[in-house]
């Protein structure tokens, strides 16, 4: 691990201002930051602590969602009650993922800015075009177990290693973020990029900007919903597949139709015109195994993860299948 030296932002300004000067980053849980550090992979020369700023509250917001601030820790998130009630399929993405120790450190913030998942990508001894663009992708001819089969470029296939932002890709999310130019927002699936020609830039915020809000629209699907994560053992592992459900219906007919895949790409997953293929029809298998279909049919495999396609499908009749009792069974 490379040297650095510290500072502990005392207002949202100040953090923006310290952030903009060259190898500056933030610290706050630190979760995946110093993973990278030790890895040599990320190499900051001066931390900006920000766990002292006021971003840590969960919110009603007027128009009936809810406000998650962005220093909130990821346990806080999934155990606070209006979560639980009104975006249970949040709660369960949420605690699918890490430990509990390392919940509760990650912030949400910090959630939205993992960096993505590979072998090679952690191994600076190998080209990566995500630390080095240009270098090469190792990954596309390499051991390719863990990595994508959508959305890919000839220049990266890594995943991104969320749970919680692929719940939030299925509630259509907003992100509240703050620069030097003032605040904006940028809805969850504008938030994360695909690869490109440009691997090594993970998401639309800018250098200068923090995060400080994600905003949950008012309609949670609290009632039919499901989070399936498939994964090589029970718990601490990443996804190899993993599909947020979430429907809104009346009696067997689905109204509206929300699905998210983790694990199959670069950003979280969606297909909007195969979520629009179930509405206004009726929850049967058949309907389901149709969109299904219609998710993987663009889908590569690279050897060996070519078997997440079959995964991928079979994963997403699943979650439907799961979301449409799991109302019923309430």
């Amino acid at each position: 691990m490379n040297s650095f030296s510290y500072t502990r932002a005392a207002d949202v300004a100040a953090a923006v201002r310290e952030v903009a000067a060259e190898g500056t980053a933030f610290i706050a849980g630190g979760t995946n930051l110093i993973d990278l550090m030790k890895e040599n992979v990320s190499k900051p020369s001066r931390l900006v602590d920000i766990t002292r700023l006021p971003l840590n509250r969960i919110e009603d917001l007027a128009g009936g969602g809810l406000r998650l601030g962005a220093l909130v820790p990821n346990s806080d998130t999934a155990y606070h009650p209006l979560v639980e009630r009104r975006y249970p399929i949040l709660s369960r993405a949420i605690l699918a993922g890490a430990s509990a120790q390392l919940r509760n450190m990650a912030t949400n913030g910090g959630n939205l800015l993992q960096r993505t998942r590979c072998y090679y990508f952690y191994d600076v001894a190998t080209p990566c075009n995500k630390r080095d663009p240009g270098a090469g992708c190792s990954a596309i001819n390499g051991f390719n177990r863990i990595h994508a089969i959508l959305g890919t470029s000839d220049q990266c296939i890594a995943v991104h290693p969320s749970d919680m932002c692929v719940a939030l890709a299925a509630l259509e999310a907003v992100v509240h973020v703050t620069g030097k130019d003032g605040d904006r927002t940028i809805p969850l699936a504008e938030f994360h990029r695909l690869p490109g020609d440009t691997p090594h830039i993970d998401t639309n915020l800018a250098k200068d900007e923090i995060i400080t809000s994600i905003d949950l629209p008012a309609k949670g699907f609290a009632d039919h919903y499901a989070y399936l994560k498939i994964r090589d053992r029970a718990s601490y592992a990443f996804a190899l597949v993993s599909v947020a459900a979430a429907l809104e219906m009346d009696g067997d007919t689905i109204r509206e139709t929300r699905l998210a895949l983790g694990g199959v790409a670069h950003k979280p997953w969606r297909n909007p015109d195969a979520e629009a293929m179930l509405n206004g029809i009726k929850a049967t298998k058949d309907h389901f195994e149709a969109v299904a279909e219609t998710i993987v049919r663009s889908a590569q495999g690279f050897g060996h993860n070519t078997f997440k396609i079959e995964l991928a499908r079979r994963a997403v009749i699943r979650a439907l299948q799961h979301a449409v009792r799991m109302g019923k069974s309430a």
